[in-house]
């Protein structure tokens, strides 16, 4: 009986076509076969279902399909025929069925989008794509809109709205700042799945203005951004209490500064909600809680576990992400947010839906005629996929008959088939969320038999092994296949054949006498054919010798043997392996013909060494193991650098060579490894040597390269694991002949120092490199392109040549040639130079400025003709300054600013401008030399921005149902105030808002009475002022009216500045900034208890970092920060040492940038410092007479000063008659009251100063005095604050006093 099994693939060269039924045909993919073959088509390739194209690029439709004959094409868009013949922007690739849409060169792609179907059609059938629907990608714009900002009480929650733009496909949200930095999440703040920013629980760091959510749009690369949104974060300050609660310091200072609250969700919403996915997409379920501290999330599945190895956690765990997600993956889901205080949980239901998915496919089907087949087309989803057929893309009800076939729901059975029954069969499996479309042929075919395997194959074989002969045919009907031994041997039958479905032939164990010729014969109803090939059976390889098993001393010798035997017809190759690695790259390791040599054996040669002999039929291995032991025990061994080498002799002297030999010295028990020569230059350098070259240890002769005219004597230094020997005696000296230098001087350039010289420079050679005496140099030089002979001069002893005369700034060719007496060096190459650089001559024209907004301003310019740069451009300069302030009409000290731009721009940006103000610019060309002619003054002007805060609130003359408001006006308006605007609601004890009130005032006002207030209330103020263009920076307030006298009974009233609202709280305030590049003045305003220390803690904003704490000596209310890093932003604070962590809110601040010149600066001149000196000698006396005075007893006199203030609020007031009194010592006995060294008007300076340092004097180095105080709070050149009784009974620090003298 013959045997039939199935063989790998890898065994035959058949690649087969699936096919359903035992009698379908097998056809290999033989690509001369093919092209023979009749074949319905068969689409290759299509472009996706859901095709979103780049409007801006040309629409390209793939559509490839094979087949025999080769296939046409035609389309349907939106159901109908879509002729492209009369579109002239619609193509179709030649040989192609791919559509190429041409919108670069006019067309819309809009106009394009729809539903589109291919179809390949040949007369075996025809095969359709999938619906490809296209549709442009849309990037819109957002919509505008006004952001208001965002006030938030520290502690509380923040949802920061993206709302982005729908796009196609949607936009991808990201979260930056002004700087393009990526906004730092965490557990408190992350990005949630809609692109919304989400605070937990806001902190004062939170605070900035430049919150900006960005949409980037992939498909048509392009980034949208929405306006910038600004958030404000209020610290929740404990200490500020009514004083009516009669709460101790000790309760006030030991409150906590912001309430804990209990997790909530923000978003899902409510405590349960549903989600629906698809099989196999990504599940994204989210929950984002808020809450202090803040929330940890948990996820757990209910009734379930959450798949292992499918199972992520991202955004800080809030958002669970499970992958390739199944039906099994239904269920609760439920989120817990869980702090200190409590916890809060959602449970999110998601079902699990599918789309249509193959079970089983459909399959090509080839059959001979008069053969039954079926196609089977079986697919599952949620909901069950409903299955339709269709025949040569025509739905297969009204598709033309075939009696041959018969549907049956998911299959198509095929009985007798004929060749008219080929054609191309579609099913399709959709349900509503999606579809599935599946093309598969089936061809009748009628071909006679073919044998694919070439003729008279070899096939070679080691001796019992199996043996595989190919016989690769096609035929149909199915051919016959029969095998013989010999050209006319009879046909092979037995069990020691194994005959296989594909025709192959299996001897499984191949014997010598099994070579010979085998023929195949393939055979069916409509022919014959047979071929040959031939089997030779070869000899194994066979190791006759294997290695043993060695046990060597230390430093002995091992030899391995490997003798093989093998086919003489194969050529054998041996290797070998050490641990089943190559063996050590080591000169130790000798491979000979049939063994292995280890010499001078070492400890880390133990291991397994293994023998591989290889052919191209087998391989055989042995392996055998050495062991390395210790030798016999000797005395003991002592190590040492070797001695030095002897008896140098130089032979065979030649001009450019000369041979050195020697004789080791002793090793001392260490093999020399190598020997190191050295060389000294008697004639040039007497007593140094220098190294020439090494040579390994076993070598005791070297052939040494020279140099001519140098004086050479020779040393030798042998080396061992030791160490260097002492050098050898010196040897011979040899003086070589002179000869020509060899090469040229090295850098040579040509840069003139002057406007009509030429500067050659060169390094020059050393003296072994002169190659004999009278060392020169030729210098060489000729103007290019005009000069056609040189110029030239020798010169010697010198590294530099300068040609005087030379027109301004024209190239030269230069060259540097050696000689010496015995002649020239090989001629030199040139190079390129220039003579001296002159100012340039003309002035940059037509400048032109574009102011971009109120702060920057764009300036363009022509460039000048590079004939009149007379040297090398490196760019332009652009000088600037301003003119006039066009709300003050005031001029001040110009202060100009230089931006240089470099390289040949001709525009450049303008930045820091200040709004609606005059300015004016030039420009200048620069090159080497320095600086040309400036154009033209150019006069532009900025628009108006938004105005700082006002300079200053303060609340007086408080009754039972008004107070009285004053205010100064911003420091920088930046345009023409329209009005302010002031907002106030009440508070209560609790610290929670009233309604909050708004009223507008006109912008010549500087005081309001507000009455019908409610008494003994505490009221909160919002103060800002008013452009056209906008409302600007606000400060606030907050003050009491005075109680209902009935229940002022029993509580004592202040007896100094009883017109006056007090301070409720102690606190640190209005901590303002004056930044340079590398230091900052920070001065603040203490209200409370005396103290002993401040200290201020500042870093880097936005950074993780820790505070940097410095502490400020002695009382004083202002401190300087240096070796600040320019151009950097930083946040400050200060606090109160011994207040129990009291501090002030964050102030931010950025340095001045490092790029801008400025010009002279008055504060570094010699005249204004002497100034500035004496000024502050002079108030030094007067504060040491005012101290000497006061500690005598006498009365100080200051009704003068404070008449000259003529404020009623800060004059003290005797109790009796109610006139005004004067200061005297008898007060310093009184105790000191809270508050008392803090002005009470309630004046508020802006939390973050818009104060430009220019303000206080006309560069950035005049800001500050010797000791680090900021002179412009005392020179004057700000608006002077109103002055204030001193309530203190010390005497008065240096600050105040400076603030009552100026």
């Amino acid at each position: 009986m013959m045997k039939k099994r199935s063989i790998s693939a890898s065994k035959a060269s058949l690649v087969l076509f699936l096919c359903q039924v035992i009698s379908a045909l097998d056809v290999p993919l033989d690509s001369k076969l093919l092209e023979e073959l009749s074949q319905p088509p068969t689409i290759t390739q299509q472009s996706p279902k859901d095709y979103i194209v780049d409007p801006r690029e040309n629409i390209v439709i793939q559509c490839e399909a094979k087949g025999k004959p080769p296939p046409s094409f035609s389309w349907t868009r939106n159901g109908t025929h879509f002729d492209i013949d009369k579109d002239a922007q619609v193509t179709m690739k030649p040989n192609s069925g791919t559509l190429v849409i041409n919108i670069m060169n006019g067309g819309k792609a809009e106009v394009y989008e729809g539903v589109y179907q291919c179809t390949a059609r040949n007369e075996r059938g025809a095969a359709i794509s999938n619906n490809i629907v296209i549709r442009s990608s849309r990037s819109p714009l957002w919509t505008k809109e006004k952001l208001e900002p965002n006030h938030v009480q520290e502690g509380d929650s923040l949802v920061l709205h993206c709302r982005p733009p729908v796009g196609l496909p949607p936009p991808i949200i990201f979260w930056m700042d002004n700087a393009f930095q990526r906004l730092p999440q965490s557990e408190r703040v992350s990005q949630g799945l809609n692109g919304d920013l989400y605070f937990s629980n806001v902190q004062p760091e939170d605070t900035r203005e430049d919150y900006i959510c960005y949409a980037r749009f992939n498909h048509t690369q392009t980034i949208q951004q929405k306006q910038p949104i600004s958030v404000k974060v209020f610290s929740m300050d404990s200490l500020n209490d009514t004083i009516a609660a009669n709460l101790s310091d000790t309760d006030i200072y030991g409150a906590k500064p912001v309430t804990e609250k209990q997790p909530i969700l923000l978003t899902p919403t409510g405590s349960t909600s549903t989600k629906v996915e698809l099989r196999g997409n990504v599940l994204l379920l989210e929950c984002i809680a808020a809450g202090l501290p803040t929330p940890v999330i948990r996820w757990i599945k209910e009734g379930g576990e959450l798949p292992a190895n499918r199972t992520f956690f991202e955004n800080f765990k809030k958002t669970l992400k499970i992958i390739d997600v199944s039906e099994a993956d239904s269920g609760n889901y439920k989120c817990v947010a869980r702090n200190i205080l409590g916890s809060v949980h959602h449970v999110i239901s998601v079902t699990v839906k599918a789309a249509p998915y193959w079970i089983t496919a459909p399959r090509n089907l080839v059959l001979s005629p008069g053969e039954d087949g079926t196609l089977i087309c079986r697919a599952n989803g949620n909901p069950k996929p409903n299955i339709s057929w269709l025949a040569n893309g025509v739905p297969i009800a009204i598709a033309p008959e075939d009696p041959s076939r018969k549907v049956d729901g998911d299959t198509i059975i095929f009985s007798h088939v004929q060749e008219r029954s080929s054609a191309v069969y579609q099913c399709n499996a959709s349900n509503e969320y999606g579809y599935l479309l599946a093309n598969a042929f089936v061809n009748v075919l009628a071909e006679p038999p073919r044998i694919l395997t070439p003729a008279n194959k070899l096939y070679q074989v080691i001796a019992d092994s199996p043996a595989l002969l190919d016989c690769a045919y096609f035929g149909s009907p199915k051919p016959e296949v029969e095998w013989f031994k010999g050209v006319k041997g009879s046909i092979l039958r037995g069990n020691e054949y194994i005959f296989h479905d594909n025709g192959t032939l299996e001897i499984p164990v191949a014997q010598k006498d099994s070579t010979g010729t085998y023929t195949c014969v393939a055979r069916n109803e409509l022919g014959k054919i047979q071929n040959e090939v031939q089997l030779e059976v070869k000899d194994p390889t066979m190791i006759i010798k294997q290695p043993e098993y060695k046990v060597i001393q230390r430093y002995g010798q091992v030899s391995f043997e490997c003798i093989i035997k093998h086919d003489s017809t194969l050529l054998p190759t041996v290797m070998w392996l050490k641990d089943n690695d190559e063996l050590p790259d080591d000169e130790r390791f000798l491979v000979g013909k049939d063994n292995l040599t280890i010499m001078n054996v070492t400890d880390k040669d133990d291991g397994t060494y293994t023998c591989i002999v290889n052919t191209t039929l087998d391989s055989v291995s042995a392996s055998a193991v050495l062991t390395v032991v210790a030798a016999p025990p000797t005395p003991a061994i002592i190590y040492a650098r070797p001695n030095p080498p002897f008896d140098l002799e130089l032979t065979g002297q030649l001009e450019r060579s000369v041979e050195l030999s020697w004789i080791p010295g002793d090793e001392n028990n260490s093999p020399i490894t190598n020997f190191v020569i050295e060389y000294e230059d008697g004639l040039h350098e007497p007593g140094v040597w220098h190294y020439q070259t090494e040579v390994p240890g076993t070598q005791t002769t070297v052939q040494l390269k020279l140099s001519p005219y140098v004086n050479y004597s020779f040393r030798v230094i042998a080396v061992n694991e030791i160490g260097r020997s002492q050098p050898s005696e010196p040897s011979e000296q040899y003086l070589t002949k002179s000869a020509n230098p060899d090469e040229n001087p090295s850098n040579v350039q040509g840069i003139g120092s002057e406007p009509d010289n030429l500067v050659i420079t060169w390094e020059s050679l050393k003296g072994f490199q002169s190659n004999g005496p009278g060392l020169q140099y030729k210098v060489s030089w000729r103007q290019k392109d005009v000069d056609d002979e040189w110029t030239s001069v020798i010169v010697a002893n010198v590294s530099k040549y300068i040609v005087s005369g030379t027109p301004t700034f024209v190239p030269y060719e230069i060259k540097v040639q050696a000689l010496n007496d015995l002649g020239y060096a090989p001629e030199p190459s040139e190079v390129i130079g220039h003579s001296g650089e002159d100012l340039p001559m003309v002035a940059p024209g037509n400048v032109q400025v574009h102011v971009i907004n109120s702060t920057l301003a764009k300036v363009h310019w022509d460039p000048v003709p590079l004939k009149t740069v007379r040297g090398h451009l490196q760019g332009y300069k652009v000088y600037y300054w301003k003119v006039q302030n066009l709300s003050r009409r005031s001029r001040r000290h110009v202060e100009k600013k230089i931006l240089t731009f470099r390289g040949n721009k001709t525009f450049g940006m303008l930045p820091g401008l200040e709004p609606y103000s005059s300015y004016k610019l030039n420009v200048r060309v620069v090159n080497g030399k320095g600086e040309g002619p400036a154009s033209p003054d150019k006069v532009f002007k900025t628009p108006e921005g938004v105005p700082s805060s006002p300079s200053f609130l303060k609340i007086t003359n408080p009754t039972l149902d008004s107070l009285t408001l004053e205010w100064g006006s911003p420091t920088h308006p930046n345009g023409v105030l329209t009005s302010y605007i002031l907002k106030f609601q009440p508070i209560n004890n609790t610290h929670e808002l009233g309604p909050l009130v708004e009223i507008r005032i006109p912008a010549n006002e500087s005081s309001l009475i507000l009455k019908n207030l409610n008494y003994s209330t505490r009221y909160k103020f919002y103060f800002n002022a008013q452009t056209s263009v906008g409302s600007g920076s606000q400060i606030t307030e907050e003050a009491v009216t005075i109680m209902d006298e009935g229940k002022m009974a029993g509580i004592l009233r202040p007896a100094v500045g009883a017109g006056k609202v007090q301070p409720l709280y102690p606190r640190i305030r209005n901590v303002t900034t004056a930044a340079a590049e590398t230091y900052a003045n920070i001065s603040w305003e203490y209200e409370g208890p005396d103290h002993a220390n401040f200290y201020v803690e500042y870093g880097v904003a936005g950074s993780k970092e820790d505070w940097k704490k410095e502490i400020v000596n002695g009382s004083r209310s202002f401190f300087v920060l240096k070796g600040l890093t320019p151009g950097t932003a930083y946040k400050v604070r200060v606090g109160a040492e011994g207040l129990s962590g009291f501090r002030s809110s964050e102030d931010v601040f950025e340095t001045g940038p490092a790029m801008a010149s400025r010009q002279v600066d008055i504060a570094t001149q010699g005249w204004f410092i002497g100034l500035m000196c004496a000024v502050a000698l002079l108030i030094l006396i007067l504060l040491i007479v005012c101290f000497i005075r006061r500690n005598k007893g006498g009365k100080y006199p200051v009704k003068e000063k404070e008449d000259a203030h003529a404020d009623p609020e800060i004059q003290p007031m005797k109790e009796d008659d109610g006139t005004f009194g004067e200061y005297s010592d008898a007060e310093d006995h009184k105790p000191l009251k809270k508050g008392s060294r803090t002005p009470s008007d309630r004046t508020v300076k802006k939390e973050d100063s818009d104060d430009s340092l220019v303000d206080y004097g006309e560069g950035v180095n005049g800001q500050f005095n010797e000791d680090g105080s900021f002179i412009g709070q005392y020179s004057g050149k700000k608006e002077k604050e109103p002055a204030e009784g001193n309530e203190s009974s010390e005497a008065p620090s240096p600050v105040n006093a400076m603030n009552s003298f100026v």
